[in-house]
């Protein structure tokens, strides 16, 4: 974790730079830089930003400095886990509410967990934490937690989960691993999930067969899309739809790291395929359908953060499906590892190889 004063004179000495798109340049600026594994970003409406800190801290940045933020939950910090992703409420500007996902201990392993709490006004402290969601013990590695969690338009919470390294645990609907899950804001299970009072199924999942999401967004309809890390190859995009298994470990597009074949090949009845998918892998971490004004010319396009190859994707959306038009990189662009809308229609991303926050403008 880094001093406070060593991120005050970091961001004021860091220039913008422009960033070519096929459109004309877009400026890049620095927000906040010396940030330890930075993994979530969301904006508030005074202009100051959240950043979760994958060590387990939040830092609040405001008036170009930082502060940690007290009272978060104890994470379990190895591996990919840790203090993941932050999403505000949507009535955040009256409730204060805010949602966190962090890999929660459990006996020897750990699991992907969803708490809520309340921010104070100073913004000294969260207030009221308790934990919505906590996913079936179902791993003891420290990989594939997913975990991005999003606010439907009806107040519903959706959380991305990892098959956690255990490949056939995506298909078991007794284990939350390789799922999206929708619980409502107390935590309760909506009556119209799809697998309410089946027997045999977690009542919370949504969706299944999922690999590890670590990017998801909802588009200006309302539908859910998620970005996937596939294996070698065939990292994908969806469009998730309610009680849908999109087939991992069975079908995939890519291949095993030793080379091997995945499943039972590409396709499958009963499986959905990807709206789009990258071979080779570009380890996509955060996804943001854009509906602003700033860039009038993106409106309805989706952004997709790069891990592997360091630039941000961006994708025509046409219907059900998706695909790459443009690749955003610079030398900002390093490892993007979530990205965002912000209110005036500038757009933020989370550079971890830099440990920095940047804002896109015009």
């Amino acid at each position: 974790m880094k001093h406070p004063l060593i991120l005050t004179l970091a961001m004021l000495a860091a220039p913008a730079h422009a960033l070519d798109a096929q459109r004309g340049p877009v400026t890049v600026t620095p927000v906040a830089t010396g940030l330890d594994a930075p993994w979530g970003v969301a904006p508030l409406p005074d202009g100051s930003l959240l950043v979760t800190e994958r060590d387990g801290a939040l830092q609040l940045i405001r008036d170009g400095a930082a502060s940690v933020v007290r009272g978060t939950p104890r994470v379990a910090a190895r591996g990919q886990g840790g203090l993941l992703d932050i999403t505000l409420a949507r009535d955040f500007a009256t409730s204060r509410t805010l949602f966190l996902t962090y890999s929660k201990p459990q006996g020897r392993g750990a699991g992907t967990a969803l708490a809520a709490a309340e921010l104070s006004l100073d913004g000294t402290r969260l207030e009221n934490l308790r934990d919505l969601f906590e996913s079936a013990p179902g791993g003891s590695g420290g990989r594939h937690f997913g975990s991005r969690v999003v606010e439907a338009a009806d107040g519903t919470l959706f959380v991305t989960i990892g098959d956690r390294g255990d490949r056939p645990s995506a298909q078991d609907r007794m284990l939350h691993n390789g799922s999206i899950v929708r619980v409502n804001r107390d935590g309760t299970v909506p009556g119209d999930n799809p697998f309410v009072g089946q027997s045999g199924v977690l009542p919370e999942i949504w969706s299944y067969g999922h690999r590890n999401p670590q990017g998801a967004g909802f588009d200006a309809r309302g539908t859910l899309w998620t970005a996937e890390h596939g294996a070698r190859g065939g990292d994908e995009v969806n469009r998730i739809e309610k009680g849908a298994n999109f087939g991992w470990p069975v079908i995939s597009y890519g291949v095993h790291y030793s080379g091997g074949k995945i499943g039972e090949g590409q396709s499958k009845p009963g499986m959905e395929q990807p709206a789009f998918y990258w071979d080779p892998s570009i380890a996509p971490s955060g996804l943001m359908v854009y509906q602003g004004d700033m860039f009038p010319e993106w409106k309805g396009d989706m952004f997709v953060g790069s891990l592997k190859f360091s630039y941000i994707s961006r994708l025509d959306v046409n219907g059900d499906t998706a695909r790459e038009v443009e690749q955003l990189e610079s030398d900002e662009t390093l490892r993007v590892r979530d990205i965002v809308e912000d209110a005036d229609g500038s757009i933020l991303f989370i550079s971890v190889g830099n440990g920095t926050v940047y804002r896109m403008t015009r």
